[in-house]
């Protein structure tokens, strides 16, 4: 007789652009590929920007048509959806769809595996994290820094404990077109305008440089924090810098660029500084959560402390000194996060965590 498939739910809290939803086709692709049937529920849309790709994919999405506080009507919602399409096992992404799907797996008997994304926690979602902990058969960090943290912060056994990178590296990703002599350097980031992101910090840095540099910084995301930014950089004369809004095509962004950086106060993997690499491009960075395992000093990009404005002055100050050293630095990133995080270690890594599952 043959076995039926598994049937994995996978629990997201929203279907935003970027974030925790842009590597969702590629891992629900591992596990389809592995034989289980996949879909996904979103607790609420926010941009919904990431719902195209899942869909171009062909993974059937449900999203809840609420906010993001309502968690009884979340919950509800989540239960009535998920005895609907009866699964077999749960898959939750970050803080409310863990908590939220671990007590319709106590309720409906469904053992859960969950995700931790994030470096940063807030206090109460440490505790409630730490106190539910028993309730996810499986807990999988992001990234190697994200597995650590997991493991001090909430408790978890390493035998309940895998690791599976987000980031699948591509080998026929765009590569960005070196800087040529004459040219101006572009140096590009991605993210949420965010506090957390360190924009803040990353233009007070660019208010230290030699005015007679020759830059354009180009911020490519949305968010809440655009105004105070913009405010900010009048405040601090910055005239360099330029918000060009969400990136529906990061790796075309990535190309046009000569350098990236990413002044994150936190991070777990960042998808965004790796994409950056795999283009060929030298990351400056803060020294937080997997960027220290990805940036070698010197000879990728170059790392700095959060929320210390002076350091990355200095840093982006030593790389536009010498901007013909950026391609050589770009190469040798994009070949050190080919050789960390390739396809093939990415389905090895998806294919071990089925063969747990299976096992419940």
């Amino acid at each position: 007789m043959t076995a039926s498939p598994m049937r994995i739910a996978y629990i997201i809290n929203s279907v935003e652009g970027g974030g925790a939803a842009s590597p969702v086709p590629a891992v629900l692709g591992v596990l389809r590929d592995g034989g289980a049937e996949v879909a996904v529920f979103a607790l609420t849309p926010r941009d919904r920007r990431g719902e195209a790709a899942m869909l171009a994919a062909g993974i059937a999405v449900q999203v809840r048509d609420g906010g993001e506080g309502d968690h009884v009507a979340a919950l509800r919602w989540l239960d009535e959806r998920l005895r609907d399409w009866a699964p077999t096992h749960l898959w939750t992404s970050l803080t409310r769809a863990t908590l939220l799907g671990q007590l319709i797996g106590l309720r409906r008997g469904w053992p859960v595996v969950s995700w931790q994304h994030a470096a940063f926690l807030k206090p109460a979602n440490r505790v409630l994290l730490r106190t539910m902990r028993g309730a996810s058969r499986l807990w999988i960090g992001d990234s190697a820094a994200v597995t650590r943290l997991t493991a001090r912060r909430l408790g978890v056994p390493a035998e309940r404990l895998m690791q599976w990178s987000i980031f699948r590296a591509d080998p026929e990703a765009r590569a960005a077109i070196p800087w040529r002599p004459g040219d101006t350097v572009r140096i590009g980031t991605l993210g949420r305008l965010h506090r957390v992101k360190g924009y803040d910090v990353l233009i007070e840095a660019l208010a230290l440089l030699d005015p007679a540099t020759q830059y354009e910084l180009l911020i490519a995301g949305d968010g809440t924090e655009r105004d105070a930014l913009e405010a900010l950089a009048l405040a601090r004369s910055v005239t360099t810098v330029r918000f060009v809004g969400y990136a529906t095509e990061p790796s075309a962004f990535l190309a046009s660029c000569h350098l990236y950086v990413q002044p994150s106060r936190s991070e777990g993997l960042c998808v965004a500084a790796h994409e950056a690499m795999q283009a060929g491009l030298p990351v400056i960075a803060s020294a937080v959560g997997e960027l220290p395992d990805s940036i070698v000093d010197g000879v990728t990009g170059a790392l700095v402390p959060a929320d210390d404005p002076v350091a990355l002055a200095g840093a982006l100050s030593t790389c536009l000194a010498d901007p013909a050293a950026l391609a050589r630095m770009g190469q040798a990133a994009r070949a050190r996060v080919l050789d960390r995080f390739g396809p093939d270690r990415f389905v090895e890594s998806g294919r071990a965590i089925l063969d747990r599952l299976a096992a419940f």
